[in-house]
């Protein structure tokens, strides 16, 4: 009876290094969160959603225009082998229909400048429009402070109650 009591603990041990392996790591699960996010066919440059990972719990905030948005994207990550829990915390943005212009004002304001056109032709461009009630905020990633305070200002003067600039640069 003791033979396979020590048997059967010896062949757990033994697997437990293949069973770590079989597991994805902290940072090619943020990868496969990140690509989830980005590839859904909804998401668009006024929708920003971000992934906090705390083991295999996945955590969405950001901001979205529609509420189906937030459903399916906590879907989406939730379905990725390796998540064991989601916790949407994404919000959704009010539907008004002038926030709606100011998106696009500022998107074409933006985008259709010369000098945002390598962003604008990546498949998910890098810089994020978001409008709440007049407020607009421009988040993601740009190559450096030109790029920052060039959209910064082309992003003015289009309707805004506020601005703020929220974007990264790479250097």
């Amino acid at each position: 009876m003791k033979f396979r009591i020590v048997c059967a603990a010896l062949a757990v041990l033994l697997c437990l290094p293949a069973l770590a392996l079989a597991q994805p790591q902290p940072e090619s699960l943020q990868l496969e969160v990140t690509r989830s996010v980005t590839t859904y066919s909804r998401y668009t440059v006024f929708d920003d959603v971000r992934a906090h990972i705390d083991g295999r719990t996945v955590t969405l905030s950001g901001k979205v225009t529609l509420p189906v948005k937030k459903d399916d994207i906590g879907k989406r990550v939730a379905a990725l082998h390796g998540v064991t829990a989601v916790r949407n915390e994404i919000e959704v943005l009010p539907p008004l229909r002038s926030d709606d212009e100011l998106r696009h004002r500022v998107g074409r304001a933006i985008y259709s400048n010369a000098a945002f056109w390598r962003y604008a032709a990546m498949s998910t461009p890098p810089i994020r429009i978001l409008v709440d009630r007049g407020r607009v905020t421009l988040t993601g990633l740009v190559a450096n402070e030109s790029d920052r305070m060039l959209a910064r200002s082309l992003a003015t003067g289009l309707g805004e109650t506020t601005l703020s600039c929220e974007l990264r640069t790479e250097r």
